[in-house]
């Protein structure tokens, strides 16, 4: 398999389904100028392979959005995908980590899971306690309460790359073969974070599940997508009104909004905040000097 990618697959004669997903450069550039201490970044990186793998079953344009919030060092971690596999995320860390476990990074908290579809009349939105001692048990945990179904994530997460393998029992799994999914369960437990990172996914299934008939469909290519978006941000400020926005502009000189998610500011003078307010009703107030 290709950086970058997701590949789903199914074992035929179990009713078992999966997905393995490999981020490189993408995975890079989400780092990109963020210089997040090694134990955010592990966590980051694999909850962006767990937003891939779940937001790799959008069939309709729709956007997935998963947030893990808590009162801990690190207060957020946010990643979100839409149907296309455009992804982007951030984290926000108020001190520096002392320690890699979930629990002592994010302290308590709760896992946030939105879906906004382009057929659905209002996002269905999901907020439960963050249960389990790593990404992968808080996932499976959420899963089997939501969907009833078993699920296994195995997640890898470095500087370099991120990646994960998804394995879930559908419901015809038992009478297919009543040990199947204990079987393939204890196989996929064998896999190695090296592995995981490193190898393409047509070799990962057979180093895993090399007697089982497992059947891998096409690699989907996943995109970093953070483009520039003044006119939101225009659009942002002029629901605040020119009364708080010029307060600002007086009191700094400049307007500066931080879009945290994509790492980018946008920066306005007196000049620019004249324009956005120039068909305001009460009329534009003075330029400042």
């Amino acid at each position: 398999m290709s950086q970058d990618s997701v590949c789903r697959f199914l074992f035929d004669d179990l009713d078992i389904c999966g997905a393995v997903v490999s981020l490189g450069a993408v995975w890079r550039k989400m780092l990109e100028n963020r210089a997040y201490p090694e134990p955010v970044v592990r966590l980051l990186g694999e909850m962006s392979a767990t937003t891939l793998l779940l937001g790799g079953n959008l069939k309709q344009p729709g956007r997935l959005t998963i947030q893990l919030r808590g009162n801990g060092p690190v207060s957020l971690l946010v990643i979100d995908c839409n149907e296309q596999l455009q992804i982007r995320g951030m984290a926000r860390c108020e001190a520096q980590p002392e320690s890699k476990s979930l629990r002592e990074l994010l302290g308590h908290g709760h896992l946030q899971l939105s879906l906004d579809m382009r057929s659905m009349r209002e996002p269905y939105q999901s907020i439960v306690p963050l249960d389990g001692e790593n990404v992968a048990e808080v996932f499976e945990h959420y899963l089997r309460q939501s969907d009833q179904l078993p699920t296994r994530f195995f997640l890898a997460a470095s500087s370099e790359a991120a990646a994960g393998l998804l394995l879930q029992k559908l419901p015809a799994a038992d009478p297919c073969d009543p040990d199947g999914w204990s079987r393939v369960e204890a196989l996929a437990a064998t896999v190695k974070a090296s592995e995981l990172l490193s190898l393409p996914a047509a070799d990962l299934l057979l180093r895993l599940f090399h007697e089982e008939a497992v059947r891998l469909f096409p690699a989907r290519t996943v995109i970093h997508n953070c483009p520039e978006d003044w006119e939101k941000v225009r659009s942002m400020l002029r629901s605040l009104g020119p009364a708080e926005v010029y307060a600002a502009l007086r009191e700094h000189d400049e307007v500066v909004i931080k879009d945290d998610l994509c790492n980018r500011d946008y920066r306005f003078d007196a000049q620019a905040i004249d324009e956005v307010f120039r068909d305001f009703v009460s009329g534009n107030p003075p330029t400042l000097h």
